[in-house]
């Protein structure tokens, strides 16, 4: 009796966990975040969110961007991937080389140091002492960062941030960097993998003239360009169906 009771509320609860949210390139567009969760009705207890990197630069609010992340992960059992921003501002607090810093700053990084610091000027100073801010005080969100997975898998689908490298027979054993970078060789390349392979990182207005999420036979795209201030796209996967849902950056 207990053990038919048991595999009832087992049962029960997986019934519940019937869409897959995913959401990626957030870029420090914290209200569009909130908005959008508010928007699919995100219940963590029915609902499984996959977030595809890119979580800081450009917009105006990385910190709470981090901030929010690291609280669905801890507390709402959602999946966060590794983007190649996320790993910029990673590897400017470890590595103070010239180079890192050039690349960190081209790319939208000012933004990043002033949602982190405040800081309206960057100078050498000005980005040593941010530096050693961010890594005295926000080192947990550096240390998450750096950890988060590059690639993660289901029955149907392979979530990535920028895509996979045709080259690799194997594509779990492709180089860490085409995981976060690859664009027009993966877009423009056929795979049969029997998933489809969702990505962010390239702006699907790139692909196919608009921001709206782009669905190709074995792949699909949904960068939405939000801090470029176009829109923050949503896909909903449930029962084998897909829905799209977007939040406009009109700020």
């Amino acid at each position: 009796m207990l053990a038919a009771l048991f595999l009832l509320v087992v049962c029960s609860k997986g019934d519940r966990m019937t869409r897959t949210l995913i959401i990626s390139d957030i870029h420090g567009c914290m209200d569009q975040l909130n908005e959008m969760l508010h928007l699919i009705q995100f219940n963590s207890v029915e609902d499984q969110l996959i977030l595809l990197g890119d979580y800081v630069d450009r917009g105006p609010h990385s910190k709470e961007v981090v901030d929010k992340v690291i609280e669905l992960v801890q507390k709402h059992h959602a999946i966060a991937l590794r983007g190649n921003h996320d790993q910029r501002l990673v590897d400017l607090i470890n590595d103070p080389s010239h180079l890192v810093q050039s690349k960190f700053l081209e790319h939208g990084g000012v933004q990043t140091l002033q949602s982190y610091c405040g800081s309206n000027e960057i100078s050498d100073e000005i980005l040593i002492q941010s530096r050693e801010r961010i890594k005295s005080q926000y080192g947990h969100h550096i240390e998450f960062l750096a950890g988060l997975p590059l690639y993660y898998e289901d029955h149907d689908h392979i979530y990535v941030h920028a895509g996979l490298n045709p080259n690799y027979v194997d594509w779990k054993s492709q180089p860490e960097h085409d995981f976060m970078y690859i664009k027009d060789e993966f877009i423009r390349s056929d795979f049969h993998l029997h998933k489809r392979i969702i990505f962010g990182h390239t702006r699907t207005i790139d692909i196919h003239g608009k921001p709206d999420i782009w669905f190709h036979k074995d792949k699909i795209g949904i960068d939405g360009g939000c801090a470029y201030g176009l829109q923050l796209n949503a896909l909903i996967f449930q029962e084998g169906s897909y829905k799209t849902e977007r939040i406009m950056n009109l700020k």
